[in-house]
């Protein structure tokens, strides 16, 4: 018998010695983990969908795509491919002249590389509004993403600084964190949202909080992160859902600038992207 209760304990000792460096391991800080991806030339690339909320109403509005690359202190550039989710025959019977042609425009996909603050947006509306032979519109502190991107992830968990903002108080939960912000504390943390929204929220909006919740894999870093906020931080109504899937984390990426058919003005002369009369609300409807 004592022989038997020898080889008991022993084989629970044998497998609690087992089990422990699983139970003692810590989850990786996202954080950390995150800011060890900023190696010159590595990056990440994400999809995602944003959907807006309308009572019971779901409809998705805008998907994305996009690859961001990196330098020793952040985000050195990104390209991001952005579409509303519409076709031609959805529009119905269009206006004549410029609004028609926008509208026309805004259901193609548009493209915007952005080097440093310098932004070159492509398509979309952009090429109804370039010159004849010329591509890309060039735009110093340009935005992140074009139009698409006013509807794009407000959240850029490749920012270590905004997402130490969000897992301030965060609960933990596996290999997730869920939590809500508010939009002020992002707004200062992040000048990615900033870049990314053709306006300053009003002072209610900056008020309100983004409900969010981050997935992450073994490493720390992000794999999943969906996004809900009030329509008011974009001056609309209801709320929007944003679900960003990241993948490919310290993958090789080289982004740069286009070089050829790039103008720095539209074709009417004009180049502060702030005066664009943007018909959204022909798409939302």
């Amino acid at each position: 018998m004592k022989r038997i209760l020898t080889g008991v304990a022993l084989a629970t000792t044998a497998a609690l010695m087992t089990a422990t460096p699983a139970l003692a391991a810590a989850p990786k800080d996202p954080v950390v983990a995150v800011k060890k991806q900023y190696v010159a030339g590595k990056g990440v690339k994400f999809t995602e969908r944003t959907t807006i909320i309308d009572g019971v109403t779901r409809q998705i509005f805008v998907r994305r795509t996009g690859t961001l690359q990196f330098g020793k202190s952040g985000i050195a550039a990104s390209d991001i491919t952005g579409k509303f989710n519409i076709n031609l025959s959805d529009l119905g019977e269009l206006p004549e002249g410029e609004t028609g042609d926008m509208l026309k425009a805004m259901a193609t996909k548009e493209r915007t590389v952005r080097v440093g603050t310098t932004s070159y947006l492509s398509g979309g509306i952009w090429a109804s509004m370039l010159p004849e032979g010329e591509t890309w519109f060039k735009a110093a502190k340009g935005p992140t993403g074009g139009l698409t991107g006013t509807f794009g992830q407000p959240l850029n968990l490749a920012e270590a600084a905004t997402l130490k903002t969000l897992l301030k108080g965060a609960k933990a939960s596996g290999s997730s964190y869920a939590g809500k912000t508010k939009v002020g504390d992002v707004w200062k943390a992040s000048p990615w949202l900033r870049a990314s929204l053709l306006g300053k929220p009003s002072a209610k909006a900056l008020k309100s909080s983004f409900s969010w919740k981050i997935t992450v894999n073994a490493a720390g870093l992000p794999t999943r992160l969906v996004t809900t906020f009030p329509g008011s931080v974009l001056g609309g109504d209801g709320s929007i859902s944003v679900d960003t899937r990241y993948s490919g984390w310290g993958g090789a990426v080289s982004i740069k600038a286009p070089t050829d058919e790039v103008a720095d003005k539209f074709e009417n002369g004009e180049d502060d992207l702030s005066n664009l009369n943007i018909p959204l609300g022909s798409l939302a409807g």
